[in-house]
């Protein structure tokens, strides 16, 4: 690599010359904490640390520029994830990080390997680690922003409550799938504060992509009604461009494969004079062209990409247009100033000592004494102060969530479904808690009439960020009413689960961003929880507060067949970090524990939580609920703490423990064992999550209380037990260890069956007689 001294880099980068100082000082900051982390830093077990340098190179101008030219308090920011260095680099130079958090990159009780809102030290605005679920983060963000402000206004909200929602991507994110069903949503193109900065340095984790074909890229975003932006070069290739001759170096570069154009990076000068011309028919008047370049000038210029080049970068701001979304393609080199540049195995490749020694000289930079800012008198460190002040953020003020019933006060009667029982407790809630129904915002795929929220729809309307006529308004054989506009409670996306989780992460975070808490419940097919599970656990991850609804489930969906019968949910609903899980056998069941999900959105110490409902209609009055308040308080206590007892038979020899749709089978078994003279206690589980954690804090091993184990599970009535559900086994199984008693587990092991309801249960052995076989067998009768 030609060595070049700081001045030479400063003259040869375009922006003003405090601008380019701070973009190399972020470089090096960024690139000595990965260094610290690795090379520096005690490390005993010798487990790879990582990190990434060559990635948060070619971010380093883009995100000096955008930083320090360009944002303002209002903006968000979604940085992708390799580039968190970057970021933290900034933060420092702005005075929000302090220098002792710079050793402790990917370090217990540090700066989080990717970054992270809930658990970095500095300014984060949306947790990234997980490649394309940050990037259409801001999407949902300024969703959530426009519906805060359509229902409350901006008289209460914070300063800066508008703004810009900016994503930083790497072209690799472009592969995953979701980014593109966000993307294309119709809804997205009314957006116009939504600006993307495409990272283009043509690289994947492995190599240099051989076809990145950006031009088909760009057409996809034109084609979805977005602005594109293309910075290519910077000021030293277009300067040769306007040389004679430049038109045909242009071409060249234009048609050249990736990899070929990615191997010129890591080529001497004598070797790009041999190797740029080509063979073509102008291949000599390209050699004409570079023949008078000086070394440095000319291996500088292959590299002097727009993503590069200052100058290039705020021009490319500049034409940003607020009325659509805005996508930046800028063209970088992947390591760009790093002597690992350009090479096809650099993503996780770090600086040796020597290298990292030969950057610091090149920098003017300490290797000794890697962290210090600039002085304050300098132009540079004016510079950063300014910035800091105009970025400054007041803090944004807590606001209590409005109170939420814990009982309507309905005792559901005659065949009801849990399913029906969400969309009528919902609209029950307008009538007794108007001003926390007024921050429920319900979210579907286009399943809202499939999943009972047809009612609820008609009430509160179909949010829009502009009002749009109802064309079936007067159709008075139109029962659902689609009525759209600023004022309305129900967003409706396209059959694109990660979006609708996307969605609901962002408003449930609306009280920590904007502090006006929102109460998102989001509904969709169970058996399609498991597509969205990935970017709804990474929302919960960043703080955000929602409900999830998977209906209908199970292989009660009996004629539906094995691809629409969800078995693994009420598992993942257990294991699922800070979500509450239920599963209501009964109406009433599903009223109290929505209520309780409700009541712990909007705060600090609020979870989110995942309700699993069924289609099948069941007797309401094998709930048996009590008619005295105190037992019915009592009762609904149970029921959001996990289970209850449903049947307390005396002299009893088995337990039955069941959750949802099975409990009509459950008690219709006891009943049967009663006439042969074998006793069941049938217990209605309602969330095996809550039970668990109270048998671990009854082992010492979490934080909760753990009485519901002793109403339910009283070690005085101990008996052989029988667990059964729609789903799983093993979610129940760990019941029998609350009193280590004998046990059967049954479930769905295997994909589901079409055929009629009994058919499909005797099937997988959660019919009737199953359960009265495993009682008997269990308690060896």
């Amino acid at each position: 690599m030609t060595s070049i001294s700081p001045a030479d880099r400063r003259s040869l980068a375009g922006g003003s010359g405090e601008l380019h100082d701070i973009a190399q000082r972020v470089l090096w900051l960024s690139t000595s904490m990965i260094h610290h982390a690795n090379r520096i830093r005690p490390n005993p077990t010798g487990l790879k640390v990582g990190g990434h340098q060559a990635s948060c190179a070619s971010m380093v101008s883009i995100m000096t520029s955008l930083w320090f030219e360009q944002l303002q308090p209002g903006d968000r920011v979604s940085v992708k994830p390799h580039a968190s260095p970057v970021l933290h680099a900034i933060n420092y130079l702005l005075g929000e990080l302090d220098e002792k958090y710079l050793t402790t990159l990917r370090a217990y009780g540090g700066l989080q390997s990717y970054p992270s809102r809930s658990k970095d030290p500095d300014t984060v605005d949306y947790s990234t680690g997980s490649v394309g679920i940050g990037a259409t983060a801001p999407i949902w963000g300024a969703m959530s922003r426009r519906f805060v402000e359509d229902r409350f206004g901006t008289d209460s909200a914070p300063a800066g409550f508008s703004g810009r929602q900016y994503s930083l991507v790497g072209d690799a994110e472009l592969d995953e799938g979701a980014v593109w069903e966000a993307i294309i949503d119709p809804g997205i193109a009314e957006l116009g504060e939504i600006v993307w900065i495409v990272d283009l340095n043509r690289q994947s984790l492995d190599r240099v992509v051989p076809n990145i074909a950006a031009r088909r890229l760009e057409k996809m975003f034109e084609a979805a009604g977005w602005q594109v932006i293309t910075v290519k070069f910077g000021r030293l290739l277009e300067d040769l461009f306007a040389r004679p001759g430049g038109d045909a170096l242009r071409t060249r570069i234009l048609d050249m494969p990736n990899p070929e154009y990615q191997r010129l990076l890591r080529c001497t000068a004598d070797e790009v004079r041999t190797r740029l011309p080509g063979s073509g028919p102008d291949a000599g008047t390209i050699t004409d062209l570079i023949a008078d370049l000086d070394d440095t000038v000319l291996t500088e210029s292959i590299r002097n990409l727009g993503g590069h080049d200052l100058d290039a970068l705020r021009e490319a701001y500049s034409r940003i247009d607020d009325t659509r979304p805005t996508v930046i393609v800028a063209y970088t080199v992947k390591g760009f100033g790093l002597p690992t540049q350009g090479h096809p195995q650099n993503h996780s490749s770090l600086l040796t000592v020597e290298e990292y020694a030969e950057l610091a000289r090149t920098l003017g930079t300490d290797p000794a004494a890697p962290w210090g800012r600039f002085d304050q008198d300098s132009a540079p460190g004016r510079q950063c102060a300014a910035v800091a002040e105009r970025l400054r953020r007041e803090p944004v003020p807590a606001s209590t969530p409005p109170a939420v019933p814990t009982d309507i006060g309905r005792t559901p009667k005659g065949t009801a479904t849990t399913q029906a029982a969400l969309g009528r407790t919902l609209i029950d809630l307008t009538r007794e808690a108007p001003e926390a129904a007024k921050r429920v915002v319900t979210v579907s795929p286009d399943v809202s009439s499939t999943t009972n929220l047809g009612g609820w729809v008609n009430k509160v309307g179909v949010w829009s960020s502009s009002e749009r006529h109802d064309w079936f308004g007067d159709d008075a054989e139109t029962i659902m009413h689609w009525r759209e506009g600023p004022s309305g409670q129900h967003m409706e996306l396209g059959i694109a689960e990660t979006n609708l989780v996307g969605l609901m992460g962002e408003l449930g975070a609306t009280w920590s961003r904007w502090g006006q808490p929102l109460f998102p419940i989001g509904v969709m097919y169970d058996p399609f929880v498991e597509r969205a599970l990935e970017p709804w656990s990474y929302g919960i991850y960043a703080g955000g507060q929602s409900i999830l609804v998977g209906t209908p489930s199970g292989v009660t969906l009996a004629a539906e067949g094995g691809a629409h019968q969800s078995i693994k949910t009420p598992s993942i609903g257990l294991e699922q970090p800070g979500c509450i899980s239920y599963e209501p056998a009964f109406a009433i069941d599903v009223e109290w524990t929505l209520l309780a999900s409700i009541a712990r959105l909007g705060r600090p110490d609020g979870t989110s939580a995942y309700l699993r409902l069924s289609t099948r209609p069941v007797d309401q009055s094998k709930a048996d609920v009590p008619t005295d308040p105190a037992a019915r308080e009592r009762r609904r206590r149970q029921v959001v703490a996990g289970g209850y007892p449903l049947v307390r038979r005396e002299g009893a020899t088995v337990t039955i423990a069941a959750m949802g749709a099975v409990m009509t089978e459950a008690l219709d078994a006891a009943e049967r064992l009663e006439k042969v003279g074998v006793f069941a206690d049938v217990l209605c589980i309602t969330s095996p999550g809550e039970l668990y954690r109270a048998l671990q804090a009854r082992q010492g091993r979490g934080v909760g209380e753990s009485w519901i184990l002793d109403q339910l599970l009283p070690a005085d009535r101990a008996t052989p037990m029988v667990t059964v559900l729609d789903g799983h086994p093993h979610t129940l199984a760990f019941l029998a260890t609350v009193n280590r008693v004998a046990s059967t587990s049954l479930g769905v092991s295997n994909f589901g069956q079409v055929g009629s309801l009994d058919e499909v249960y005797k099937h997988h052995k959660i019919d009737t007689d199953s359960i009265i076989g495993a009682a008997l067998d269990v308690t060896d009768h």
